[in-house]
């Protein structure tokens, strides 16, 4: 559960006080960690030494201490030296570590809980039951984000992360895929949608200098009760895809911005089909010559005001209206009826979205 590195700092964190090299010997007869060299040429008496009934014990100008986990023997600490102090340094060493495996133990289990709330694999009074044992606070106010950060084999990002997260007990940091770091966040009664903004953009800048990875942040709504996470995180599910289809520009995106994007992406596909296929004839968009597009999606840009739309392409009010009359001719839309307008926007992120999903399948 706690890894090799945490005890290899914490060994070189006490030697640096104490001046005492330490070693940690697993039951398997691993060395976990180790303040100095050849380690290997105590094993053997470690063994011995965890099968013994002594909880300390001197051999070969070395200290022996069992480390236990809840009664359980886990470790096997060696302070090298026979005086007194070292046998204090050593007792002390043990009460450090037991506290780690302790603390580590209960991150443990409270991450575990939070995957579980995540993915709905829990009973509604397995929810109140296991927060109350945690200690974590039912009512209070929560928001799930998502980063997509293609994750790097260490777990530096996820780290990273909890770094500025991970250290609040209200908060939690955890990840249930290989491609996704997930915070659940407490928030305080005043906090906001603009508040949250703000945060996905701090956990933006610390991935800044990496140039080389494409991140993406997205969070859900905010909920109340611990029960409604699950929610929040399928927001933010919903709300990172939803954004690579109608926003592949926006780095961060919020569920309660997604707009009418969301309702197409439940759409079924050969429904989706239908309804071009109705709008445009056995035609597609793509059909539509560049110039087309980009006078189409800079007259939706300016709200269908003809003249606005016209200064900004650079070009007069009446070639504007030829291309609008020709566009009609062509689809029996006409973009400066609004309902035209809208069931013809509607059809180019329908495509947009049947484009994206046909990536999926490759």
């Amino acid at each position: 559960m706690i890894s090799n590195q945490i005890l290899q700092n914490t060994l070189e964190g006490l030697k640096g006080i104490t001046r005492i090299d330490l070693c940690m010997i697993d039951t398997e007869g691993k060395v976990s960690a180790t303040t100095f060299p050849e380690p290997e040429d105590y094993v053997e008496a470690a063994e011995l030494f965890a099968n013994s009934p002594a909880d300390s014990q001197l051999m070969q100008g070395y200290q022996f201490f069992k480390v236990f986990d809840e009664h359980q023997l886990e470790y096997i600490l060696l302070a090298k030296g026979e005086s007194e102090d070292v046998y204090t340094v050593g007792k002390v060493a043990v009460f450090q570590i037991q506290s780690l495996l302790v603390a580590y133990k209960e991150r443990f289990d409270r991450d575990n809980f939070i995957k579980n709330l995540l993915l709905d694999n829990l009973l509604l009074v397995d929810i109140y039951n296991r927060s109350k044992r945690l200690h974590i606070d039912t009512e209070a106010q929560r928001v799930v984000f998502l980063i997509e950060t293609s994750r790097d084999k260490d777990g530096n990002d996820i780290e990273k992360i909890r770094g500025i997260y991970g250290n609040k007990p209200t908060d939690f940091v955890t990840a249930v895929d290989e491609k996704d770091i997930i915070i659940v966040k407490e928030l305080g009664r005043d906090e906001n949608y603009e508040d949250l903004n703000k945060t996905a953009e701090v956990i933006l800048d610390l991935f800044k200098g990496d140039v080389r990875r494409e991140v993406r942040i997205s969070y859900g709504t905010i909920v109340s009760e611990i029960k409604d996470v699950s929610r929040s995180y399928k927001e933010a599910r919903m709300a990172l895809d939803v954004g690579k289809i109608f926003f592949p520009e926006s780095q961060i995106v919020a569920y309660s911005t997604l707009g009418i994007g969301r309702l197409i992406y439940q759409l079924p596909i050969p429904l989706c089909k239908m309804f071009i296929s109705e709008i445009f004839d056995q035609k597609s968009p793509d059909d539509f010559d560049e110039e087309t597009l980009i006078t189409i999606y800079k007259f939706f840009e300016n709200n269908l005001n003809v003249s606005e739309t016209s200064r900004q392409l650079y070009i007069h009010r009446n070639t504007l209206v030829y291309r609008l009359d020709k566009l009609q001719k062509s689809t029996g839309l006409d973009l400066r009826i609004f309902e035209d307008a809208i069931t013809f926007k509607i059809a180019l992120m329908v495509v947009k979205y049947m484009k994206y999903m046909e990536t999926l399948d490759y």
